[in-house]
């Protein structure tokens, strides 16, 4: 697996998803990957913590546009996550397999509960990351302009954007009224 594709999913689908993403939140243990993708980014002021509700709980409300989070997912993450984003912030968490049906349902629907938008999509070795939008659609929100002018990228473009949210029939009729797109 080459390990930037990750990396880029990551960080260029929520950055060319939001409409004006300046304040941007990673919460991981291991951001170098990550956090050169989004330096890629020059107007955007970057935050990094480690994964630690007490680093979280620590943050200002309203501050962020968008949370990149590698923690485990509760509920105690996702009340703060929602409590630091801004009311038109979008969240991308990594999750289990989407095989594991009854955990993911679980998932997102504590996550329905902060987002009008929950949408699991590829990120290039197999599996999957959840996107989670107080507000713009990953796939009629793009912004194209953003994803085009990137340079230097390896695998993420703005085709890759909008098919990475394809997902097969089994996966929609199993997770019918729970994906919320």
């Amino acid at each position: 697996m080459r390990d930037f594709i990750y990396s880029e999913m990551m960080i260029h689908v929520p950055m060319c998803t939001s409409k004006e993403a300046k304040n941007v939140l990673i919460i991981s243990d291991n951001a170098e990957k990550l956090t050169t993708e989004a330096a890629r980014y020059k107007e955007i002021n970057l935050t990094v913590i480690g994964c630690s509700l007490n680093e979280i709980s620590s943050l200002n409300d309203d501050s962020y546009d968008v949370v990149i989070s590698e923690m485990g997912n509760d509920v105690a993450l996702f009340s703060h996550v929602n409590r630091v984003l801004k009311k038109d912030g979008l969240l991308v968490t990594k999750h289990p397999s989407l095989d594991c049906v009854e955990e993911n349902k679980s998932l997102m629907s504590i996550l329905g509960k902060y987002f009008k938008i929950i949408m699991p999509y590829h990120i290039g070795d197999g599996s999957t990351a959840l996107l989670a939008s107080k507000e713009y659609h990953p796939t009629a929100d793009i912004n194209l302009q953003r994803a085009d002018m990137l340079d230097g990228l390896s695998y993420y473009n703005s085709d890759v954007h909008p098919a990475a949210f394809a997902m097969g029939n089994y996966i929609r009729k199993e997770y019918l009224g729970i994906i919320k797109n």
